[in-house]
Formats: C-alpha cells, structure tokens, sequence
C-alpha cells in the first residue's frame, strides 16, 4: 500500500513546487505520444477485469455528487462483506502473484518452462476498507469471472519510474528478455480508474475534472503506488469547491490513502474548511452533533474556536460521545485515544476540573493524569506558560495554547480565613483591547466567591461627561434570583515603570442578581493615551488586571 516516503524515480520534488505545476515536477517529461504505442513499448499488459455482485461499475461511475460516490462506496462495502461471509475460497494475500504451480515467492512468478516466453500474472485484491472486518484482505474468487480483457502496449521504464509497484514487477519478476507479458486482474470497478492513472504515468494529467472520477483515480493511485498522480488529484479536488460532505469524506479516506504525504494538503484544507464552517458552533448545533469522529476532531483542534470557555468545550465533547458512543467502554476509549487530546484542560476552571475527576466516562487514571497536567500549568508564572504554549503551537498537541474564548481565562486565588475573600487576575492583550473601540466589552470566565458566580467586563465607553473614549472596568453577579450579596471591591492594574500592581478604584456594594458595578474611566485618561505605545499599562503588550473581592460581614 501506498507509504508517504514512496515517490518517483524521475520526479525530484522541491519546495519551490507551485499549484500549476502538474502531476510530476517541472522537469517530468510528457510521454502521452508512447502510450500504448508498440513503437515505444518494451512489453504488453493484459487487463483482465472480473465482474461481480459487488463490482459492478466504479464508485465515481454515475455519480453526480460526492455524496453519491460514498454511498455508491459504503453499499459496495457492504457487498463485498456479504461475499466474503459466503464465499467458500479466500486468498489473505494483500497482492496475489500467480504462476502454473504457485511457487512461494515473494513477488512474481516465472513459467516452469524457462526456454518458451512466459507470463506474469498479478491480481490485485480489493484494498482494505472494502475487503470486511479481520486482520486479511480476504475476498472471495468464486463470485467474479474474467468479463473482458484489455491489452495495453506499455513502456517498462516509464511505469517503474512512476511506480514502485510496476519498479518491483518488472526488476523481481521478470527475467530480463524471456517474459514480455504481464498479466494483470482487477475488478471491474477500477477499471476507468486504472486506465486514467496509466494515462496519467505516460502524460502527467487526467482527463477526469469531477470529484467522484478523481477520488476513484486516487484510490487506484494509492493502490498502485503512483505519488504522483496522488499529489495531482489532492491538488484537483483541493480547488474544487469544498462542502461539508466532501469535506468529511476526505478524512475518512482509507488508512492507506490518509497516511499518504501526497493527501495531507487535502486532508489539512478539509480539517481547516470544517473548522471556519463550525467554528461557532452555537450556530450549528444539531448539525455538529450529528457529525461522525473525524469532524469532530477537526473543529476541536482549531484555536479560534468561537465558545465561552473550555468548560464549554468538556460539555460539549461528552454530550457528542454520550449520544454517538451509548455503551461506557466504547466511549472511554474514544475519549481516552481520541478526544481528550483536543480539550484543553489547563484553560478549564477549577470547578469543572473537580467534575473530571468524578467523571465516569474517562478512566480514573486519565482523568486523574489530565487534570494534575491542567493545574501544574496554572500555576505556572505567566512567562512560563507563554513558553510552554509556544513550544506546543509548532505541534498537532495544542493542549497548552489558548483559544479565542468569548470569555477570558481568570486566575483566581481564594481565601476562607479570616474572611471570605478571593484576588483575580484578568490579562487582555493590546490587539483585545483595541477591539473593544468605540463600544465594545469583553467578559471574564466566571470566578466564585461565597457560593455566587461573578465576573469581570473591560469597556471601552464614553466618560461621565461623555467628552472623550475611555477604558472602564465593571464587576458582575451572575442572574441568582432576589439574593442580596454585601462585598468590598478594589481593581488594579500593573504600571510602568515599577510594573507592580497599582490600586485604582476601591468601593463596595450590596448585589443582586445580575447587577454591576465599577469605574467608566478606571486610568482617568482618554482612551488615545491608554493605548499609545508609551502607555503605562501595556507591558510586552498585555494589561494586567486585579480584582480583589471580600464579603462583608
């Protein structure tokens, strides 16, 4: 099967390889006069091709749309499986090299008669995904007769220069001037598909235009071992108009196919394309619940996920593995191997990371693992976590990069004694808080303090004479019905040239549900000064907030 280190003899790729280049690099020469011309061919390929219940035509024959193609694909699948149940012969070889008397080789066969021209033959079975549960690539022979051959003049150098399938048939199999025929079977499903890619190794470009005929030829591609002509077809459907059909089939391609490095762009374009579409999920949410695994972990991988927090993002992950995993094991494991990686739990609040533990669908140990992870980050210094996020951002693990939370992350510190009492800590980046003009607000995660959820909101707003913009900062209590709550207040923020923590605005104030309070103009400077690049408040470019909270007895 195809591996993402094959590549062609003659085809010396560079980093320089643009979009217009065609299948093979700049320097490939086009071969299209020699094919099945005996004038430059050194050898004769027969094509038998099998009918069946299951093979009847290709997956892209007919099919108008992508979402044809993987229907047309899942219900041959399904056949094939029902053959393999009921046939009585099965071959468990991925690739069948057969000869008169089957000798063990690894490779090709050569006639018994080494004076007369013999004949190799290869009948290459269905790839994995189609051939039905189990280690083998097992199908059954007695469904499928030879309904037609083709014969095709080939050139030897050209095909093995192209393929290391055809590289291998041709230096193992062959005796050098004693077989100039080779045999080849195949169902009748690659038949279009086959004949393309042999096109494609002579001239470097398909005639095929329209997804389900390109993803039939890179499958035959992938099968054959033609890098190549992998790469052009990833590129093709790459400029073709992505949907999120097309964009989930991609991803579930056969194992083969996704290791492959020539499909990694389009696997990477169909990752990128669900993550913009979903990116608010709110927006879409029984759409994305319906989605199957591989949407799911393309949209969590995306740092700008638009959600309130990654509280949000836990809830949502077990919610999507509880309605498509009901049974607890097969939802461990798809947590454990699969999904957890995506949710970033260092950017979780403590009261939720509480809630993994005692959760019952992660294992113990796991659970355990993730969340001791989550709060030696938080307890990092800043620039330490800055380290360790940058470090993470060049790899698939991003467990340690913050997303654009619609809320912001808070640290908070808690006291009990002597007095119910907690200090937290907002951080807003110079590019957040420009944003925020000429009336915007941005919101804090919610932090706890005497059993009742508050938060925090920066302003940018007019002043109190509404002469000039500002920066306000605002402390809210969360919608808690007709309950009364007495606490003491004081925001501060770091200051050049000391970058300690300067006390700007103290008060107190008696809550009730929903109400807020603070200072419209909190550095009492018009908002040009505080964001001018000698602004006191912006250190290495982030503005450091405090707000300590104490209830009043």
């Amino acid at each position: 099967m195809m591996r993402g280190s094959n590549s062609d003899l003659f085809d010396p790729r560079t980093e320089m390889e643009s979009d217009s280049t065609r299948g093979g690099s700049a320097s490939d020469g086009d071969f299209g006069f020699a094919f099945n011309d005996s004038n430059f061919s050194d050898r004769l390929l027969r094509i038998e091709i099998m009918g069946g219940s299951a093979e009847s035509r290709a997956d892209g024959e007919g099919c108008t749309s992508i979402i044809d193609w993987a229907r047309h694909r899942k219900r041959r699948r399904e056949d094939i499986k029902k053959d393999n149940n009921n046939g009585d012969l099965s071959v468990g070889a991925e690739e069948q090299i057969l000869g008169s008397n089957q000798p063990d080789m690894d490779d090709c066969v050569v006639g018994d008669n080494q004076d007369e021209e013999g004949e190799a033959m290869v009948e290459v079975s269905p790839s994995d995904d189609e051939a039905g549960d189990g280690n083998e690539s097992s199908w059954s022979m007695d469904c499928s007769t030879v309904v037609r051959v083709k014969t095709l003049h080939i050139s030897s150098p050209i095909l093995a220069a192209k393929s290391p399938f055809f590289y291998k048939l041709f230096s193992n199999g062959m005796r050098e001037s004693e077989q100039r025929h080779v045999t080849l079977r195949i169902n009748a499903s690659e038949e279009a598909a086959l004949m393309e890619l042999m096109n494609f190794m002579y001239s470097n470009t398909l005639t095929a235009s329209q997804a389900p005929q390109l993803l039939d030829v890179l499958m035959a591609a992938d099968k054959f071992e033609v890098a190549s002509c992998m790469r052009y077809c990833s590129r093709q459907l790459r400029n073709l108009s992505m949907t999120p059909e097309s964009a989930l089939l991609y991803l579930e391609l056969p194992s083969s196919v996704l290791m492959a490095e020539a499909v990694q762009p389009l696997t990477d374009a169909a990752k990128q394309y669900l993550a913009a579409r979903y990116k608010d999920m709110t927006k879409f949410q029984e759409e994305v619940m319906a989605l199957p695994l591989a949407g799911i972990e393309a949209i969590l991988s995306s740092d700008d996920l638009q959600v309130a927090s990654e509280d949000a993002v836990y809830d949502f992950v077990l919610k999507w593995a509880r309605a498509q995993y009901p049974k607890l094991e097969e939802r461990r494991e798809v947590l454990g191997a699969r999904l957890a990686r995506y949710i970033r739990f260092p950017y979780m609040t403590c009261r939720k990371l509480k809630k993994v533990l005692t959760c019952t669908d992660f294992e113990h140990d796991a659970a355990s693992k993730l969340v001791l992870e989550a709060l030696f980050f938080k307890g990092e210094p800043p620039h330490r976590q800055r380290t360790l996020a940058a470090e993470e951002s060049a790899t698939s693990n991003r467990r340690f990069v913050e997303r654009a939370y619609k809320y912001r992350p808070v640290k908070v510190v808690e006291f009990e004694l002597p007095r119910q009492q907690c200090v937290v800590y907002l951080d807003l980046k110079r590019e957040e808080c420009a944003n925020l003009f000429p009336s915007g607000r941005v919101y804090s995660q919610a932090f706890h303090l005497g059993g009742q959820g508050f938060f925090l909101s920066a302003h940018c707003n007019m002043d109190q004479q509404s002469s000039f913009h500002c920066f306000g900062l605002f402390l809210g209590m969360q919608e808690k019905g007709s309950v009364s709550f007495a606490v003491d207040y004081e925001f501060a923020a770091r200051s050049k040239p000391t970058e300690e923590f300067v006390s700007k605005y103290k008060g107190n104030y008696t809550f009730t549900g929903g109400k807020a309070v603070g200072y419209r103009n909190l550095f009492a400077i018009p908002w040009t000064s505080f964001m001018a690049e000698d602004s006191l408040y912006f250190i290495n470019g982030v503005l450091h907030l405090r707000a300590e909270l104490t209830i009043r007895l």
